[in-house]
């Protein structure tokens, strides 16, 4: 009885194996959820890219790449900084006088005449006759006919800016002719007078000289002879 038992679940067995495998060939059957898949359905896909490479076009913090608003460069970066540079770089000033010129014989109208007070005085007056800014550097530089020495400024003259003339307007230098004590040496009269004009550095060309007519007796002077800076006031150059 024991050994015709096993004869049968052997049989049993058998018949449930063929139809498992009769199942599988004819596609009816499942498949087990852990079977590995055939290596020939398992293709690399070429196409995709690394995490760290950015696609085209972007930049890796996801930025537009080539932007020059991002980059500060490109046709338009190059453009803006054009005009920004036109703007800080513009020539001429904001006074309305983009030529500013020295003043000097050429473009001024100088005379000279002696005043009472201070006694021994002679004032300067320079009148710009030209259609430009014009700036007075320094002080006047006087000559008498051929004398061989340059006056010295009063340096308590010297202004805090450079004197500059609009069209039409004028500008002052008074002149210490000679020592009211007498205390001078050299006495002479002079008969023609040369007032020269300073450029950017003293002593350096101004442009021509003025050449003002002198009273008809001439003017005297001594070795006191001295002037003051350009002054913008008539008070100021005249001021001991």
């Amino acid at each position: 009885m024991r050994a015709s038992r096993i004869r049968l679940l052997a049989a049993a067995g058998a018949t449930l194996a063929t139809l498992a495998l009769t199942a599988c060939e004819d596609g009816t059957g499942t498949q087990d959820e852990g079977a590995s898949q055939p290596a020939s359905t398992v293709t690399a896909d070429t196409s995709a890219k690394s995490p760290s490479t950015p696609s085209s076009g972007t930049s890796a913090d996801g930025t537009a790449a080539n932007d020059p608003a991002q980059a500060g460069g490109g046709a338009n970066g190059d453009k803006d900084n054009g005009k920004d540079n036109g703007k800080a770089g513009g020539s001429g000033s904001d006074d309305g006088f983009p030529d500013r010129v020295a003043c000097n014989g050429s473009n001024t109208t100088v005379t000279v005449k002696p005043v009472p007070r201070p006694v021994n005085h002679m004032l300067i007056t320079v009148k710009n006759k030209g259609s430009k800014l014009c700036d007075l550097t320094y002080y006047p530089v006087l000559r008498f006919d051929e004398m061989q020495w340059a006056p010295q400024p009063f340096e308590a003259s010297k202004p805090q800016a450079v004197v500059s003339l609009s069209p039409g307007e004028t500008a002052y230098a008074g002149v210490l002719l000679s020592a009211a004590d007498g205390s001078g040496d050299g006495g002479t009269t002079g008969r023609k007078l040369a007032v020269g004009f300073h450029g950017a550095t003293p002593n350096s060309d101004g442009g021509p000289s003025a050449l003002p007519s002198l009273p008809a007796g001439g003017v005297y002077y001594d070795s006191s002879l001295a002037v003051t800076y350009w002054q913008q006031s008539m008070d100021d150059a005249l001021t001991p």
